[in-house]
């Protein structure tokens, strides 16, 4: 499979005409003729064939016959160049390396950002086989008009949108540099995920940092994770500091079931602690701790 920084690489400002139009046109339609994009970007007709023929071929628009009508959609490739562009011409991102990690809803890019940065760049996924877990938590997603992709671009701003909240008040999550559709930008974390059971030092010290983000989740952003597991969590390398990432199914803490995900989330990770690591806290303790939270 060709890397998607390749293919970023192969094309040129036509090709990116193309592939807007085509996203203009999906408001209306799923699959567009050749003669409404010819109409869209101005490009003559033995031309967009070729750019067409092009971009089928590296698989950023699927092509389908019907009659003697060539119909043509954008595949989430297709955006993912759309928005890799937006985010380079904001001076978000200036390099994307190699995939570092997949997801149940996304995959995970190491980039750069301009000064050398090294950053995450996160493509959200959503799809079938997550569709009922979304519905179950998400109200933007219990649409079922909403298509795959719609559902991503939502997800990528409500993820954005929380970590900016969150960060001035030094939760441990990372500092996030932009989004653009489906993509968002963020701080690169050197660490491991906690569902991969790392040694750790300090197992009671990094459980109360998770439960101290919570906190400020709730108190100061007024926010609930709703997925929390030691799915999301990274343990950063160098310090056992523990991360939380995956923000996009919060629910805000006045609604009727943010006390619920709350447990449901506290649930999760001290079960996921006393299994592994032997620390006890109980639920109610710590929903105590973190409803009573007040910020040093």
């Amino acid at each position: 499979m060709v890397k998607l920084g390749i293919l970023y690489k192969s094309l040129f400002e036509d090709d990116f005409k193309v592939l807007l139009a085509l996203e203009r046109l999906h408001v209306k339609r799923e699959y567009v003729p050749l003669g409404m994009i010819e109409k869209e970007t101005g490009i003559y007709e033995d031309k967009l064939v070729l750019i067409l023929g092009k971009l089928h071929n590296l698989g950023l628009v699927k092509r389908e016959s019907i009659g003697d009508e060539k119909m043509y959609k954008l595949t989430y490739t297709g955006y993912d160049m759309l928005a890799l562009r937006s985010l380079v011409r904001a001076n978000v991102l200036e390099a994307l390396g190699d995939k570092i990690s997949v997801g149940k809803e996304s995959e995970i890019y190491e980039g750069l950002a301009p000064g050398n940065i090294r950053v995450a760049v996160k493509f959200l996924r959503l799809g079938k086989t997550s569709f009922r877990k979304t519905v179950r938590v998400r109200d933007w997603a219990t649409e079922t008009s909403l298509s795959w992709y719609k559902q991503s671009m939502i997800a990528a701003e409500r993820e954005y949108k929380a970590l900016r909240e969150l960060v001035p008040h030094k939760a441990l999550v990372p500092v996030p540099f932009g989004y653009n559709r489906h993509v968002v930008v963020i701080e690169f974390i050197d660490g491991v995920e906690l569902y991969e059971k790392p040694d750790l030092e300090d197992p009671m010290g990094v459980l109360v940092n998770i439960l101290e983000t919570l906190a400020i989740a709730y108190h100061k952003a007024s926010i609930v994770h709703g997925d929390l597991s030691e799915y999301n969590i990274l343990i950063k390398r160098d310090d056992e500091k523990p991360y939380i990432i995956d923000w996009p199914q919060y629910v805000y803490r006045d609604d009727p079931r943010a006390l619920d995900l709350l447990k449901r989330d506290i649930f999760y990770i001290l079960r996921f602690f006393r299994k592994k690591y032997r620390v006890e806290i109980s639920v109610d303790e710590a929903i105590k701790r973190i409803i009573e939270y007040t910020s040093q």
